[in-house]
């Protein structure tokens, strides 16, 4: 324990070659909300916006200090670590290669052209993250590339736990906070900040969240072995993994599973754009997860306490700014898609608009299919201000003998034609 945390020091003092120690921020208005003290550490704020750029420079140090000759790095990543990737490579001067999924927001893309310069080249392989990680080795074999690690390799881990060395130096009065939040996706920095702080005297009470549809620290604790997950939502990408790192599982394995907080992808929009409006932070989803996670503490068993939540990254293309407004809407129960029999007859639509209440807005309305001709499926998507509205609607529609079926959590149908 004594060699890591003097390795994470040491790694910690490097860093301050490419920037300043991230700040940790009390949140007034989440303090207000809990009924806690909540200190934000904002790795949002870093050069890259995302607390990657820690491993990857403390991979290429120790690398390069061993005295490592490869004429070319590699990674592979869905947006982050190839942004500090980047960063790092033009820093010191040393080629690299970039494998990112087909899938991953071209304004991640983007950034790690900027960040990278003439020194990078990005290919683009594969939906998910475990494909193009899997190119990624393959090409490194072949290449005599030197790989660099997302997050399964003990260097990466020592830089990521330099997140933890700056909690802990810029903690009020020094004291050690009663619970840390920490997102997970490969595990990297989960197994870093645990490791850093538990040996750190007083240990806090460690939170780890993961996306609902990616639950791979869970799957790996509730087994005692790493899982790998035959499905996986890509929607959080910086966290969507399919499997979790075999030398983070090493630092996190006496976890027990209750620590995991499954987050809905979903709620998660509705923190996103709450940070968005109410404080004018910017969050990818894999960003917001701890935050999002607050929602999970009651006021009783948090207040008084202080917490320290870890937004990892606010790397966010606006482009999906649409797609996480209708995600969060419709979690807070104020947008709903309804498929209804409609008669085809003169005045239908204008008695169905009757029953509408005046904060209820259509918001779509498709033809599916004539399925007969004096019927056809019509697709509606309703908008409201208050989610109790959706109950008088339905006994309206009840009342009226209207037919049909609200498809808004079929995911199967919903994902077909909304």
């Amino acid at each position: 324990m004594t060699d890591f945390v003097e390795g994470v020091a040491t790694a910690a003092a490097a860093l301050r070659e490419l920037f300043a120690e991230t700040p940790l921020q009390e949140n007034l208005y989440l303090s207000n909300k809990t009924g806690a003290r909540i200190l934000l550490k904002r790795e949002d704020l870093s050069p890259v916006r995302s607390y990657k750029i820690r491993g990857a420079f403390n991979f290429f140090r120790k690398a390069l200090r061993a005295g490592s000759r490869a004429k070319l790095f590699v990674c592979a990543s869905a947006g982050n670590h190839a942004q500090g990737f980047a960063f790092v490579c033009r820093h010191f001067g040393k080629r690299g290669v970039v494998f990112m999924p087909v899938t991953t927001p071209q304004q991640k893309i983007d950034k790690t052209r900027h960040f990278g310069g003439e020194f990078v080249d990005i290919r683009l392989v594969g939906d998910f993250f475990d494909d193009c990680l899997k190119a990624a080795l393959t090409f490194a074999e072949e290449s005599g590339g030197h790989m660099v690690p997302p997050f399964d390799h003990r260097d990466i881990i020592e830089g990521q736990a330099t997140v933890a060395h700056e909690i802990a130096a810029q903690m009020p009065d020094g004291a050690m906070p009663d619970i840390v939040v920490l997102p997970v996706g490969g595990g990297g920095l989960a197994a870093g900040v645990t490791r850093y702080l538990g040996g750190q005297g007083k240990k806090p009470r460690f939170i780890f969240c993961e996306p609902a549809g990616a639950p791979s620290l869970k799957e790996a604790l509730t087994a005692g072995r790493r899982v790998k997950l035959a499905k996986v939502d890509n929607f959080v990408d910086g966290a969507a993994v399919a499997e979790l790192g075999r030398e983070p599982l090493r630092y996190l394995k006496d976890f027990p599973p209750d620590a995991i907080r499954l987050i809905p992808e979903n709620r998660l929009c509705a923190t996103m754009i709450e940070m968005l409006n109410v404080e004018g932070v910017v969050l990818e989803p894999a960003g917001a997860l701890a935050i999002d996670a607050l929602k999970d503490f009651s006021k009783r068993e948090v207040k008084g306490k202080t917490i320290v939540a870890v937004v990892s990254g606010g790397n966010f293309d606006f482009e999906r700014l649409p797609d996480v407004k209708e995600r969060a809407l419709r979690f807070e129960g104020l947008k709903k898609y309804f498929v209804f029999r409609f008669p085809q007859r003169p005045g239908a639509l204008r008695d169905f608009l009757a029953l509408l209440g005046p904060d209820d807005d259509i918001v779509r309305f498709e033809y599916l299919k004539k399925s007969a001709r004096n019927f056809g499926s019509v697709l509606i998507g309703i908008e409201t201000k208050d989610s109790k509205n959706f109950g008088v609607l339905a006994k309206r529609f009840h009342e009226a003998g209207w037919a049909y079926q609200d498809i808004t959590e079929n995911e199967t149908l919903a994902g077909f034609i909304i």
